[in-house]
């Protein structure tokens, strides 16, 4: 390894660990500040835990991603412009703060999605300052309200969100490296560090759930550093995609299956399939281990192949989205289909 690659990795290395132990730090504060204000998930039909259990330790990623991130963007090789980081942390704490107000006090379903848009629209458009076409904003407002929510939908059991943050912002953090851009990738590290530093207390059994201020706060990270990596080169869009399958394949597909059949698809619900695994009698270890499989069995590999072969990046992006759904269909009704011999399919 060069002096050079060492003098440029070291900084980020550091930041890297800093960002863990903060997290570690805050999220184990954060347990102690639950109790002391009631902060509690109960349990519920529409829960798949069975004890209540701390909420709001989401606030730890936040503040480790506060005091980390904007460096690396800023001062590592390949420095992002200020207005993109200025307009991140913005964006960042609108997110944060309207997920931490609704961890306190349960919050209208508008006035959370309206920050959420807002925080996306700013992001967006700082992006496309001196960028791409504004012809995109409306796609990328879009997939910024959805990244947000798409995660909140997904952070229902032990340990799931946490590990799909490490691993989609470690894989981005990979592309952006071999792409030459160690701002973003040292950037994309100290998340994967910061959602790990979440991970030794949310793993099951968990000691806190992440919250709204944590699932919000990294769909809209995930998001802005996809987005990102499209900025530098569109061909990048497409591994970074893939990494992101599993959740955008079961959050998507559901949504779409639960406004087909005409439910409440607004309302809080256990049809996810990550949730039917565990109504099927699986623990939530077990659940989190079968979309850690699909990571580094299915996701990583097609990501590594888009990457390495820029011209088959959409083909191969649109194969793994071709294969998550089958998987996601077939999985979803044997489930069903088996569970109707024991318990009533409740639709909501």
């Amino acid at each position: 390894m060069s002096d050079a690659v060492v003098a440029m990795s070291a900084p980020i290395a550091i930041a890297i660990l800093i960002a863990f132990l903060i997290a570690l730090g805050v999220v184990r504060a954060a347990i102690a500040y639950a109790h002391r204000r009631g902060m509690f998930d109960q349990p519920g039909q529409r829960r798949s835990h069975k004890i209540p259990t701390p909420r709001g330790g989401g606030i730890g990623i936040v503040v480790s991603v506060l005091l980390t991130v904007p460096i690396c963007l800023l001062y590592a090789p390949a420095a992002w412009p200020l207005h993109i980081v200025i307009t991140l942390l913005v964006a960042f704490v609108l997110v944060a703060w309207i997920g931490w107000w609704d961890d306190h006090r349960s919050l209208p379903a508008l006035p959370r999605f309206g920050v959420q848009i807002l925080a996306a629209a700013l992001l967006s458009a700082s992006l496309l300052l001196h960028g791409p076409s504004w012809l995109w904003l409306p796609l990328l407002v879009l997939a910024g309200a959805w990244s947000i929510n798409l995660h909140n939908f997904m952070d229902g059991i032990d340990g799931l969100l946490a590990q799909q943050g490490i691993f989609v912002a470690g894989g981005l953090g990979i592309v952006g490296w071999l792409a030459g851009q160690a701002a973003l990738a040292g950037a994309s590290a100290c998340v994967a560090a910061a959602c790990l530093g979440f991970w030794c207390y949310n793993r099951a059994p968990a000691r806190i759930f992440m919250g709204d201020v944590g699932s919000g706060s990294v769909g809209l990270l995930l998001f802005a550093l996809t987005a990102m990596l499209w900025r530098v080169n569109w061909l990048l869009l497409w591994p970074a995609l893939i990494l992101s399958s599993a959740f955008v394949t079961d959050a998507t597909l559901t949504l779409l299956t639960r406004i087909v059949g005409g439910r409440r698809w607004y309302t809080a619900h256990r049809e996810h399939l990550y949730q039917w695994i565990v109504r099927r009698g699986h623990t939530h270890a077990v659940a989190t281990a079968w979309y850690g499989g699909w990571n580094l069995l299915v996701a990583a590999p097609l990501a590594a192949l888009a990457w390495e072969m820029p011209g088959m990046g959409l083909v191969a992006c649109i194969v793994t989205y071709v294969i998550a759904a089958v998987v996601w269909l077939s999985a979803k009704r044997r489930m069903i289909q088996r569970d109707r011999y024991k318990v009533r399919y409740v639709r909501t």
